[in-house]
């Protein structure tokens, strides 16, 4: 049997006002890395940088991280950060903002690294000059825990998922002040995303005994408190149990990997420009009635969460909280079926030679990835695939 390892970040800080540990931290400068406008507009970028001057340190802003970033912006901040020279880098924000900075971390130790080296999974020894905090403003990706980054070639149009452990963030800090900030439909579609990675994690062919009971507990967090912060923002409880519940499920998936789901989001994301979690959310209940036949663990998770049946209770979490139950009736995007049907043949093929298809409970083909889109874009059973 091949060595595992269970590896997460050496610190996590989390509850109301943990911004607030910043102002404990030693050096002599510390660099903030965000995305767009938000975290600025909810005065948190500002807040993180007096926090971090109460320390005695100087500190620099990186900032404009687009939704996708690019291959440009991480050389960028890589550059920047070399001439300021920071003890500490610290990313503010989404998912996007969090990715970035890991990467532009490694432009800072090592200026002279090769992003195509990166891709193959070629990362150099961090932390020669710089820690790295993560701080998400949003309950869902888990960046600020996993060994994960996603750049995107603007160049080629290719996103490449980059993995390392070197990139895992030494300390995650988790204030639910910030995700409270989030609308509704942004909560709705993060909730759902921790959820996706909570299931593809238990079932995962990789999972472990560490892995399992972080991924069970954050399914509970998310079944007992999503509603609760899609329908009162400012629900403190709710969301630090759902930011908890985010950190969880990243813990367990970026030791155990995912599944078919994350397969088919990615591709559809890519094809049509559905958003990951939202597509996340309408995939999860087909391929947990798809996979159903290749694990027990989907009548273990019901059998210790009390659900008769777990994909129509997944089915009415997402009705709760706004997400439609096909992929048809999505709206941010043209889901027209000339448009379905133009890309299926090449987004089944895509979606089946994902990485993440490689750790899903059941094997499965081209073919079976072709039905399970038809299946999630009409609103029909799969359980007959």
């Amino acid at each position: 049997m091949a060595l595992q390892w269970f590896r997460v970040p050496k610190d996590i800080v989390f509850g109301e006002n943990a911004l607030e540990y910043l102002s404990t931290l030693e050096g002599k400068r510390a660099t903030l890395v965000t995305g767009g406008s938000s975290m600025k507009r909810f005065g948190f970028l500002d807040e993180a940088k007096a926090q971090l001057e109460k320390a005695g340190m100087e500190v620099s802003i990186v900032d404009g991280v687009e939704p996708n970033p690019s291959v440009e912006t991480v050389l960028r901040g890589g550059k920047e950060m070399a001439e300021f020279n920071p003890d500490w880098i610290i990313a503010i924000g989404g998912g996007s903002a969090l990715d970035a900075a890991k990467i532009m971390w490694v432009f800072y130790e090592y200026p002279d690294s090769k992003f195509e080296e990166l891709v193959a999974g070629k990362f150099p020894q961090l932390r020669k000059k710089a820690k790295f905090i993560a701080i998400p403003s949003t309950s869902g990706t888990a960046s600020e825990i996993t060994a994960f980054s996603v750049i995107t070639d603007t160049e080629n149009h290719i996103k490449y998922p980059l993995v390392s452990y070197e990139i895992t963030p030494d300390i995650a800090l988790l204030d639910p002040a910030l995700p409270a900030k989030m609308p509704a439909h942004i909560t709705a579609n993060t909730g759902m995303d921790v959820m996706t990675h909570a299931i593809e994690a238990l079932v995962s062919t990789n999972a472990t005994s560490y892995t399992d009971p972080m991924a069970v507990e954050s399914i509970k967090l998310v079944y007992d408190n999503l509603p609760l912060a899609y329908e009162k923002a400012d629900h403190m409880e709710a969301r630090n149990n759902m930011h908890n519940a985010s950190t969880l499920a990243g813990m367990a998936f970026t030791n155990s990997s995912l599944g078919l789901v994350h397969s088919l989001a990615h591709k559809i994301g890519g094809e049509l420009g559905i958003t990951h979690g939202l597509a996340n959310a309408v995939l999860l209940p087909y391929i947990v009635e798809y996979n159903k036949k290749a694990t027990d663990k989907f009548s273990y998770l019901e059998k210790t969460l009390g659900k008769s049946d777990l994909i129509e209770s997944l089915k009415e979490l997402n009705k709760k909280v706004g997400i439609p139950t096909s992929l048809k009736e999505i709206t941010e995007v043209d889901m027209s079926e000339e448009k379905f049907n133009e890309v299926l043949d090449r987004m089944s093929k895509n979606a089946f030679e994902d990485p993440c298809t490689l750790t899903n409970p059941r094997q499965s083909s081209v073919e079976d990835v072709k039905e399970i889109y038809k299946a999630a874009y009409y609103g029909v059973t799969a359980s007959n695939i």
